[in-house]
């Protein structure tokens, strides 16, 4: 784990679900120590699916997770060594008659995170990284 000298917090991590929930501790004690808890329910979300969205595109492999703040917030990011770009479902008001329900298809209705992220956070987008892979983040405004 790296703490910059701004207090940002930048970790590896490797790409698992268990993942998820380490990302989401550490993000849920940094916003607190920076008074930010206004916002937290909203940014654990969004470290969940920016997480899950790595591990799930990079299995196993190395993903790398910073929080930072600024004069306009905080940025939850997250790196992965895909090429894919993030590409969320088309856009359509969903019904339960639209999800599969079945135990088969238990946790198969998944693709709706980007929407989630986008719709929580002030603005959001990927960048790729010059050395490789890509920073997937979102500014979550105060």
């Amino acid at each position: 784990m790296v703490m910059t000298a701004t207090g940002d917090l930048i970790i590896p991590l490797l790409g698992t679900p268990a993942t998820v929930g380490l990302a989401r501790t550490l993000a849920d004690a940094w916003m607190r120590k920076w008074g930010y808890s206004h916002i937290l329910d909203d940014a654990l979300l969004v470290v969940s699916e920016l997480v899950t969205n790595a591990a799930h595109e990079t299995p196993r492999e190395e993903i790398r997770f910073q929080l930072s703040r600024d004069a306009q917030g905080v940025v939850i990011a997250v790196w992965d060594s895909g090429l894919g770009a993030p590409q969320p479902r088309p856009f359509r008001r969903l019904t339960l008659d639209d999800l599969d329900l079945s135990e088969e298809a238990f946790d198969d209705n998944g693709g709706w995170g980007l929407h989630i992220v986008q719709a929580l956070s002030a603005r959001c987008g990927a960048t790729r990284d010059l050395n490789g892979g890509k920073w997937v983040w979102a500014r979550m405004a105060p």
